[in-house]
């Protein structure tokens, strides 16, 4: 997953978002964005407007983590939860946790490494949250692997 400082912030129209975000959640091979479901998240108020039709890092970055939490986190919850997270943390500092915890998370899931790795400085509800999350997420990547698998 691109880490904050690699997400554009030159601006990208909608479809250049989706195209972008699909690229990025393609090696998770379980999500999926389109234009609508970005259009929904704005009026909601889950991410903020576009500027001019663009859509810039921080609003990326956020639209890549509901894309990936709404598989297990109703948006309502998910919009709850940013609130919180953004009285504690910056957007790149909670955006880069979000990257390495599910990184870390997959490759014990997949096997790659022995154990889940307690990662960032910080304890916090916030974050214990975040974490169990991302480890329903991670059983949802690798359910859907295996039945990949087998279907070959």
């Amino acid at each position: 997953m691109p880490r904050y400082s690699e997400i554009p912030d030159m601006g990208l129209y909608l479809e250049q978002t989706v195209k972008y975000m699909n690229q990025a959640l393609k090696p998770l091979n379980y999500f999926e964005v389109t234009g609508s479901m970005i259009r929904n998240y704005v009026k909601m108020g889950l991410v903020k407007n576009p500027e001019k039709k663009l859509y810039y890092r921080d609003q990326i970055a956020h639209l890549i983590t509901i894309t990936i939490l709404k598989a297990v986190i109703p948006l309502d919850h998910i919009q709850r939860f940013f609130i919180s997270q953004q009285k504690i943390y910056t957007d790149q500092i909670a955006y880069d946790y979000f990257c390495m915890e599910m990184e870390n998370i997959l490759h014990a899931r997949f096997g790659l490494t022995d154990d889940v790795k307690d990662i960032g400085t910080t304890n916090s509800i916030q974050k214990e949250m975040l974490r169990s999350a991302i480890t329903a997420v991670s059983h949802l990547v690798y359910v859907n692997e295996c039945l990949k698998r087998i279907e070959e």
